[in-house]
Formats: C-alpha cells, sequence, structure tokens
C-alpha cells in the first residue's frame, strides 16, 4: 500500500486533508468513539450522585446458564480486534509492514518483556494507589473490573479483553496516531500530550482519579515509545496491568472491601 508521502498528484493540502480524515475514520470506529461516550458517561453521572457512591463495570460477567450470552461476549471482544488490524493496514508500505514499523514484532521479545514489567511497576502501582486516594475523596466510581463468579469461561473472557485492551489502545494511541501526527508536522511533545488527553478521555466514565491516571500513563507510554520506537513492550505493559486489574480484583475487594467493594458494601 503507498504511503501519503508517495502520492506525487496529490497536493501537500490535499495530502493533509487525507490524513485527517483517516485519522478520524479510525478514531470514530474505535477509541475516539469510546471517548465521547465516556466524557458523557462523567458528567451524566455528575448530574445523578456524588461519584464515590457510584458503581461501573468493566467486564460485565455473563449469566452461568446463557451460553449465547458468552458466545456473545467472545465475539464482541473478537470483533474489537479490527480498529487495530485496519491501523496497521493502513501503516503498511511496500517495503515494510505495518507490525515492522510500530515495532509490534517478537524481535527482542525478551528485552520487550523486561521493558514492560518495569513500565508495570511505574504506571500500574501508582495507579492504584491514585484510583484508592479518588475512592476516599468521592471524586472516582467504585470501577469492578471482572466478574466474581468461578464459570470457566471467566478467565479465558478477561485474559482476552485484556489483550484485545492492550493492542487496541497502544497500537491506536501510539503506534497509529504517533505516526500520522509526524506527517502532519507535529512535534514529539505536542502527539505526546496530545494523545496522553485523548487515553484520559475514554477513562472519564471511571471517574476523575482513573481519568488522571490515565493521563499520566499516556504521557509515560508516550515518552517511552518515542525513545525506544517499539510499542511491543507498551502492549506487555497494558496487557500485564489490565490481568492484573481484572484477575486480581476479586482479592482486592476481599481484602479492602471499603475501597475495591460496592458502594455501602
Amino acid at each position: 500500500m503507498a504511503a501519503f508521502t508517495d502520492l506525487p498528484t496529490d497536493s501537500s493540502s490535499r495530502r493533509r486533508a487525507r490524513l485527517w480524515w483517516e485519522i478520524a475514520i479510525v478514531l470514530s470506529l474505535s477509541l475516539g468513539r469510546s471517548a465521547v461516550y465516556s466524557v458523557l458517561s462523567l458528567i451524566e453521572a455528575l448530574t445523578r450522585a456524588p461519584l464515590g457512591d457510584q458503581q461501573t463495570s468493566l467486564n460485565p460477567g455473563a449469566a452461568p446458564s446463557e451460553v449465547w450470552d458468552v458466545i456473545s461476549q467472545f465475539l464482541s471482544a473478537l470483533f474489537g480486534f479490527a480498529p487495530v488490524a485496519l491501523a496497521i493496514y493502513l501503516l503498511w508500505e511496500p517495503a515494510r509492514s505495518g507490525f515492522a514499523k510500530i515495532g509490534l514484532t517478537f524481535e527482542r521479545f525478551g528485552r520487550g518483556l523486561v521493558g514492560g514489567v518495569l513500565l508495570v511497576l511505574v504506571i500500574g502501582v501508582p495507579g492504584l494507589v491514585l484510583y484508592a486516594v479518588g475512592r476516599e475523596l468521592g471524586i472516582t466510581v467504585q470501577v469492578d473490573a471482572s466478574p466474581l463468579d468461578s464459570s470457566w469461561w471467566t478467565v479465558p473472557l478477561l485474559l482476552l479483553a485484556a489483550v484485545r485492551a492492550g493492542l487496541l489502545e497502544e497500537v491506536i494511541m501510539v503506534g497509529y496516531l504517533f505516526d500520522r501526527l509526524r506527517l502532519l508536522g507535529w512535534n514529539t511533545w505536542t502527539i505526546i500530550l496530545s494523545t496522553a488527553v485523548l487515553r484520559g478521555s475514554y477513562h472519564a466514565y471511571q471517574g476523575f482519579g482513573p481519568l488522571i491516571g490515565n493521563m499520566a500513563m499516556g504521557v509515560v507510554f508516550g515518552w517511552v515509545y518515542s525513545r525506544w520506537g517499539r510499542v511491543m513492550p507498551l502492549v506487555v505493559a497494558h496487557v500485564l496491568i489490565d490481568i492484573i486489574a481484572f484477575v486480581g480484583y476479586p482479592l482486592a475487594a476481599a481484602w479492602w472491601p471499603g475501597v475495591f467493594g460496592p458502594p455501602g458494601g
């Protein structure tokens, strides 16, 4: 697929317009749409009751007797990979794959795994503290990260959801947008801060704590990508953070019910 810079018949303004339309389409099919609904959800929640008294769920559980509910959740997660595939396809060049262009490969995977674990420590632990502080201040919704049932499909669905979220956010928010916004002439820190704000916005439904925490995560991940040029460590870190949150949530709810348990529980 020809890159935009390889289209000599287009004027510079037409190339820029096409890039903006492409970005708008990709975001409207994925995280941009989520951001709009998330901000609206936060605004609606603020008009309903104090945020500290409210609850939201990241991964609603399937009814144990409803096999079609499980199939529906599986297909929903599976189709959630489509925007990732679209972004990689649009990044593809004749001499270089979209995967290689953003560093989503298993080359130097050991180093990427170590980098991902370090990012978990840098982002995951402070994020947990920020969530707890937000709950204590009443500015963060109580987030039910995973269903508390023991059905055999619960963990596989949660793992699939973690992989989908890691790929969706890091491929589009970092790999894809950094490439496209650079073509539009944006400097590195403008891109980092802009994508960090967008990252925070689609977590706004969880309240102000996660909104700020995810913006900080966007700044760190964007800076790391600008230095390493590889999205794989970011995907590894994001997936690990989500797995810890999804699978470890029942333990946290049992140990610290005042912070992680249901409001009024």
